[in-house]
């Protein structure tokens, strides 16, 4: 094995009784359950106050309770089934959509790899287990909940819950390759695909700052999966009424919700696991706190990193408008996955080269060479493209754009310019009429002129 690939022991993994692992899965469930619910209050607070509204401030302390009253309610609701749909699968879709947003929980580490922890009595990892290939389990997964959403589309019966689970399987697909990409280049400069190593491999330095492309990478992507604002098409409100939910109630619709928050805090847990350090506590305090990663002090870190990441989703949903669907697409299509699949060939070819035993210098010597290459490549083609598409349009428009020529108005493109508008001649001097003086000079005719003195004469 090449030094520079990390050795993989998951022999401490297994070992623990039934009893501890099934504590270790209820603790799972539970850590997601209340981040969910402290999210959904945080996030309305958040909004609220960006927005310069209250909030919720009716249950409980500073209406910190307002999530867990949601959630009563939408059980309590009536829960219909519209007749068109087709009933297996409409009441299927939301447990399929539901199921696999906690099942990725499974293989974060919340703390170190080795017995750190005791839990009555007995020493643990403070994980629920691991995989050799931890991160192809957590793409297949991720890859499950989309069927939950294309079901609930079809199975409804309807056009517009339809169109928002096809948007959604388009919009899965699209970003799936560049979320993979991002992946493949941190297991490629780890030498690992098991969450615990790659946390132990980001011991001197996180991966945010040797993959910071990888990060940006991901972060975007993780939008796109989760459905969230701005990249919320599936489900918006303006074109497809509520999308592939719309004929949801009652307790199906608050499953959909579960998931889409789940999702949020699992996939704000994998970016922590493979960019920010794991567990690990941040450096100004690792340095002179030698106990800062041991005992139970790394799951406070992993957990503040995991609400950071929450209020960035947050934040986008406060700020940034909803994007149109074509520019969804052509982010995912033509930016993510061309700049994805670059970057993973640079860092295949940086560990290449380190494998070699190349220097540093030599390495940034031969990568920046390669990149300015290639941007040098693409300015040049692009310049050509454009004085083409430049003079295609001049010969094909002698006659200058007219914007009836189809029978309905059409803007014009990139270089053609619209004829000028024939507009009414503008007076030079703008009269004011004044009411109830004697003095209407403003009236503009002589008779009122005269009809004014007259009644003051009388």
């Amino acid at each position: 094995m090449s030094p520079y690939l990390a050795a993989e022991d998951l022999s401490m993994f297994g070992r623990d009784p039934w009893w501890l692992v099934v504590v270790k899965a209820v603790f799972c469930f539970a850590f997601l359950m209340v981040t969910v619910l402290f999210s959904i209050v945080w996030e309305r607070k958040v909004v609220a106050w960006m927005q310069l509204r209250i909030g919720p401030n009716r249950h409980g302390p500073w209406g910190m309770l307002q999530s867990l009253a949601d959630g009563v309610k939408l059980m309590l609701k009536e829960d219909l089934i519209v007749r068109r749909a087709d009933k297996a699968v409409y009441v299927l879709a939301p447990i399929v959509a539901a199921i696999p947003a906690f099942m990725a929980i499974a293989v974060i580490p919340f703390g170190p790899a080795d017995h750190e922890v005791s839990i009555f009595g007995t020493r643990t990892t403070m994980q629920l287990t691991d995989l050799p290939i931890a991160l192809l389990y957590i793409l297949a997964v991720a890859s499950v909940g989309i069927y939950g959403i294309v079901l609930a589309g079809w199975s409804s019966g309807s056009t517009y819950p339809l169109l928002g689970g096809l948007r959604s399987c388009a919009q899965m697909i699209s970003y799936e390759i560049a979320m993979g990409a991002a992946f493949a280049s941190v297991f490629l400069y780890s030498g690992s695909m098991s969450t615990s190593t790659i946390v132990a491999q980001q011991h001197d330095r996180w991966y945010i700052l040797l993959l910071p492309v990888s990060f940006l990478l991901y972060i975007v992507t993780m939008v796109g999966e989760t459905n969230r604002a701005p990249f919320d098409m599936p489900e918006s409100e303006g074109d497809l009424v509520g999308g592939f939910n719309t004929e949801y109630s009652s307790i199906k619709f608050a499953m959909f919700m579960l998931a889409e928050y789940v999702n949020m805090v699992t996939v704000s847990a994998v970016s922590t696991t493979l960019f920010l350090g794991g567990w690990r506590a941040p450096w100004p305090i690792s340095t002179f706190w030698e106990g800062a990663n041991h005992g139970w002090w790394p799951l406070l870190w992993f957990v503040v990193k995991v609400q950071l990441l929450l209020f960035f989703f947050i934040w986008l949903r406060g700020t940034l408008p909803r994007v149109r669907y074509d520019q969804l697409m052509k982010l995912g299509w033509k930016v993510l996955i061309p700049v994805s699949v670059t970057w993973l060939m640079l860092v295949a070819s940086v560990r290449a080269l380190r494998n070699q035993h190349y220097d540093f210098a030599d390495i940034a010597l031969y990568v920046g060479g390669g990149v300015l290459a290639l941007l040098l490549i693409s300015f040049v083609v692009d310049m050509f493209r454009e004085r083409g598409q430049a003079e295609t349009r001049t010969a094909g428009a002698p006659g200058g754009f007219d914007p009836m020529a189809g029978g309905f108005p059409v803007p014009p493109l990139p270089g053609q310019e619209l004829p000028p508008v024939p507009r009414r001649r503008p007076r030079r001097e703008r009269e004011l009429i004044v009411s109830g003086g004697p003095d209407t000079v403003g009236d503009g005719t002589s008779d009122g002129t005269t009809d004014g003195k007259e009644a003051s004469d009388g």
